[in-house]
């Protein structure tokens, strides 16, 4: 039996408007060979809708609120590791522990920091970004209450596992978001916008944390109460759902005349979003707890073999234990290690040793990485017939690693 366009959108069985979590959906719905919307002539990726609805469209003020919301819950992500190492001999005094035993009030946070993805991950891409980012923020914040009250070691540990935990979902899921709102041709700088905002709070943290360590070593973890209780007005005011049910909106919703329109040139052409019954988006519910309609969603535990399965392939392995290696264990174990090096200064002055970190951080991002990472893919993509491939990113890697080995 041959479907109708509309039959083949809205799935067999299923008329327009009747499409829920429980549709079937083409997995090829809305692709063609046909080249749609580009941009200095390659076709961009993903093809955009007509859908004012759909993030893509969105203006590029309020996509780039969004992306300094998802910035934010990533700062965060880090910077609740470190913030606290400044005031170690404190911690030690107040709860009658070891140096070793406060080494691992850093190391439990970055447990849940690891753990929390394969949790949130699945349910992401089940009932939206949105709902995820609310409850992992008032985890944290509920937490980061407990971690500020504590009095007895277990409990401390308990609530920074919780921190880490509940502020994880900036690391997969916001990455989800960025990738939601911006067109592949642009993520080079929205990425390093957002790998920025997890350097920076790595790095921040001790400053911060130094200097709030003149009120006392609780004040640090109040600090952060009031940075996660702002965030979660943020997230729930100007955060929307950003999951879009792209498929189904081709199917439904496609730009008329797409072939080789340019975006930049000539933007992209608008319909009326109530053409289309299917909630979505800012149309959704303000506190989403059902699957978002019009898509397939993942099992639960779908992160968890995913990420069992990626170990069939070695190049990844091993790019990710160099990364973790080089990235977060090398510097989290120079950062721990600061308050009994540096014994003979105060808090404030072993914050201060980070300042050349944060600025060489600073200065790599805005003059050595998102734009002309952007840039370098442009031209190489050009030369290979308008693809774009992954590997064309890795350029920027080879002298950075020279320069970071040279030192």
């Amino acid at each position: 039996m041959v479907l109708t366009k509309e039959e083949k959108a809205d799935g067999p069985g299923y008329t327009s408007g009747q499409l829920d979590e429980k549709t079937p959906i083409d997995s090829d719905l809305g692709q063609s060979d046909e080249v749609g919307v580009v941009r200095d002539g390659i076709a961009v990726h993903p093809q955009p809708t007509a859908d004012p609805l759909d993030p893509l469209n969105w203006s590029t003020f309020k996509k780039h609120v969004i992306l300094a919301i998802v910035m934010y819950l990533y700062f965060m992500f880090t910077y609740i590791t470190t913030t606290t190492v400044p005031s170690f001999p404190e911690l030690q005094e107040q709860l009658g522990i070891s140096y070793s035993q406060v080494n691992w009030t850093v190391a439990i946070p970055a447990l849940g920091l690891a753990l929390g993805p394969l949790f949130w991950s699945s349910l992401a891409d089940i009932y939206g970004r949105r709902i995820v980012f609310l409850t992992g923020t008032l985890i944290a914040f509920v937490a980061t209450i407990g971690a500020a009250a504590a009095n007895d070691y277990g409990g401390y540990m308990a609530a920074r596992f919780f921190q880490g935990f509940g502020v994880s979902p900036g690391a997969t899921v916001g990455l989800a978001i960025v990738t939601d709102l911006f067109f592949e041709y642009e993520r080079g700088q929205k990425l390093g916008l957002w790998v920025l905002a997890i350097d920076t709070g790595l790095l921040a943290g001790p400053i911060i944390g130094g200097f709030m360590d003149l009120v006392s070593a609780d004040w640090i973890q109040w600090l952060t109460v009031i940075l996660f209780g702002a965030l979660l007005i943020l997230e729930f005011v100007f955060l929307p759902e950003t999951l879009y049910p792209r498929n189904h909106m081709l199917a439904r919703m496609p730009l008329e005349n797409p072939g080789g329109t340019d975006i930049e040139k000539n933007g992209i052409p608008k319909d009326d979003p109530c053409e289309v019954e299917l909630k979505r988006t800012t149309k959704l519910f303000i506190l989403n707890i059902r699957p978002l309609p019009g898509m397939r969603h993942p099992k639960p535990w779908d992160s968890v073999l995913r990420f069992i399965l990626t170990f069939k392939y070695p190049v990844v392995v091993i790019g990710v234990l160099i990364y973790c290696f080089a990235w977060y264990w090398w510097i989290l174990s120079i950062i721990t290690m600061i308050p009994a090096a540096y014994v003979q200064y105060s808090p404030q002055i072993q914050g201060l040793l980070f300042l050349g970190l944060l600025l060489g951080t600073l200065f790599s991002e805005v003059f050595m990485s998102g734009r002309l990472s952007d840039s370098i893919v442009t031209k190489l993509a050009k030369r290979n017939n308008g693809v774009r491939q992954p590997e064309m990113r890795l350029w920027l890697a080879y002298p950075a690693a020279l320069l970071s080995a040279s030192k």
